[in-house]
């Protein structure tokens, strides 16, 4: 991707983007955004049970609208956003631009780009893009740093303590945007996509359903919605997460290669600095000697595994670490901690409310959802309107009264 965070070379620039992320994205940060992850997942399950076959589309929603309001204070309701809309017109068009072997070329012989555009116009439909996606980011920068500013008490949300930063630091309003643009490039088609992913791993693997079904049942009952409080007791659950990283990564090959710093060898080979390292998250996942029968979705793998996604990344021991979709070493997701409960919250939500029947390979791929049973759609029904009456303006559908005690950080 060509944000600015994602570019940076090592120094203190990047040091001071990175001590930002993490401070505004640490674990009590995410225990904060609590009730918006609550309430998304309530609107995903409602509208899923509305209209399943527009499955996709609400797993897109929830994670845009869960950014959006974890980084700029204010949600996505619907699809029909034209920003919501336009986030994935740029993204599309970067990917089909990035996948080239022109740009490859272009990046690995940078004199190229000096050339003109009559002669390489994939350079004016790069410009376009980065234009493009440059307002899209300055748009939501503008407007969540003039609620920061205007109103008394904003939703919690990166924006708040990123302001604060920009004072201290004194970066313009285009570094700020590509901070945020960052987060919301990053956050929303991943979470979307590991959703995708584990209803087809339910599909392929009715039996892995079955059983977090059986485990929700002893836990919870059938009288209320899981919460995340009952996460320490659902173990198969926590393992469906974690195996759904590892069965089919969305960044097969760790999102980005990145450059050493210094020289280093590996298994008897020289790497000098300078060089590309990739990340090859997909050889990792596969390996049979660390993962046996890596084709098989197995949430059992992770049984005895009581770590959070934080505490594995980050495990000396690297034999410990559950998975690497998020990094590894200083580069590690920033967005870990709340990507942590956002899976766990959407996923408990799709083992209890939803069961499914295999029509279509993937990709795409369609899909029966229907209810277990009519109570629990009652309850997704119940909830959502409650949800939707005591804590959205019935015009805007933005949040109109955040509970404010849980927001301190």
């Amino acid at each position: 991707m060509k944000t600015m965070q994602m570019e940076s070379r090592y120094g203190q620039t990047w040091r001071m983007v990175r001590r930002i992320m993490h401070d505004l994205l640490n674990v009590h940060a995410a225990e904060a955004f609590g009730p918006y992850q609550a309430l998304e997942n309530q609107q995903m399950m409602y509208d899923i049970l509305s209209d399943p076959n527009d499955f996709v589309q609400h797993f897109r929603r929830y994670s845009n609208s869960l950014i959006m309001t974890t980084t700029f204070g204010y949600r996505v309701p619907s699809p029909e956003d034209p920003h919501f809309k336009e986030l994935f017109e740029v993204f599309d068009e970067f990917l089909l631009l990035a996948q080239t072997g022109l740009a490859a070329l272009l990046d690995y012989l940078p004199i190229l780009q000096m050339l003109p555009t009559w002669i390489i116009p994939l350079k004016q439909r790069a410009r376009s893009n980065h234009q493009q996606e440059k307002a899209l980011y300055r748009y939501h920068w503008d407007r969540a740093k003039a609620d920061v500013l205007s109103l008394e008490n904003p939703n919690p949300s990166f924006c708040i303590g990123l302001v604060q930063e920009q004072k201290k630091h004194g970066f313009d309003d285009d570094f700020a945007a590509y901070i945020t643009g960052t987060l919301l490039e990053a956050g929303t088609d991943t979470t979307a996509s590991t959703l995708i992913w584990f209803l087809c791993a339910m599909l392929a693997f009715p039996d892995v359903q079955v059983r977090a079904q059986a485990e929700l049942d002893r836990v919870v009952g059938g009288d209320r919605m899981p919460s995340p409080e009952d996460e320490s007791n659902l173990q198969y659950v926590r393992g469906c997460v974690k195996e759904s990283l590892r069965w089919m990564s969305v960044v097969i090959m760790g999102a980005m290669p990145h450059a050493l710093t210094q020289d280093d060898h590996y298994m008897g080979f020289r790497l000098p600095k300078g060089a590309a390292l990739v990340n090859n998250v997909y050889a990792i996942h596969s390996d049979a000697t660390r993962y046996p029968r890596p084709d098989v979705f197995d949430p059992d793998r992770f049984k005895d595994d009581r770590q959070s996604f934080y505490d594995a990344a980050i495990n000396p021991d690297v034999s410990q670490r559950d998975q690497f979709s998020f990094g590894a070493g200083r580069r590690i997701c920033p967005g870990i901690h709340v990507a942590n409960r956002s899976l766990f919250l959407s996923i408990l939500e799709a083992v209890v409310g939803v069961s499914q029947g295999f029509l279509a390979l993937p990709l795409p791929f369609k899909v029966i959802i229907t209810p277990r049973d009519a109570k629990r759609a009652e309850m997704i029904r119940k909830g959502w309107e409650t949800a939707k009456r005591d804590k959205l303006d019935a015009k805007t559908m933005q949040w109109k009264n955040f509970p404010k005690d849980t927001a301190k950080q």
